[in-house]
């Protein structure tokens, strides 16, 4: 009973004392816009992603919450823009997001309207730099300035 208590304890610790792994897309229309969704819980402006599941590799993870998110399908992963893994970058825990840029194509429908407001593409230009939710500001600067970042 005593070894079995040790594994319970080992994989709370396992859970709870490390950081979570999700994504982060940068999806791009065929026309150069980027696709951006408004979050449910905070009502600021976001790129989609989410958590990595279990069993899940990342290109699954991107495809999958590209469709929840935004409707939309993935057509190529094109780059890596960055892992960011600072503990105070999202404000529920602690995580490790990989930011991608992505081709995609498709109707923008969300379709997690638990988690959605609302789907939109912008022009770069159009996009309102300063007010994204999470540290999506500093993620697509990063992209904007052709960086590969590890923070």
């Amino acid at each position: 009973m005593l070894q079995v208590k040790r594994y319970v304890q080992a994989a709370l610790g396992l859970i709870i004392r490390h950081p979570i792994t999700g994504t982060s897309i940068i999806p791009i229309l065929p026309d150069g816009r980027i696709v951006l969704i408004q979050r449910r819980d905070n009502g600021k402006w976001s790129l989609p992603g989410g958590m990595i599941d279990w069993g899940e590799d990342i290109p699954t993870t991107i495809q999958r919450e590209l469709v929840e998110e935004t409707g939309l399908d993935l057509v190529k992963i094109n780059r890596l823009v960055g892992v960011y893994s600072a503990p105070d970058r999202d404000p529920r825990f602690h995580s490790i997001c990989i930011v991608v840029e992505a081709e995609v194509d498709g109707k923008l429908q969300a379709q997690d309207t638990l988690e959605v407001m609302d789907v939109r593409a912008f022009l770069p230009a159009e996009i309102p730099l300063g007010q994204l939710s999470h540290d999506n500001d500093r993620q697509l600067k990063d992209y904007f300035e052709g960086m590969t970042t590890l923070a």
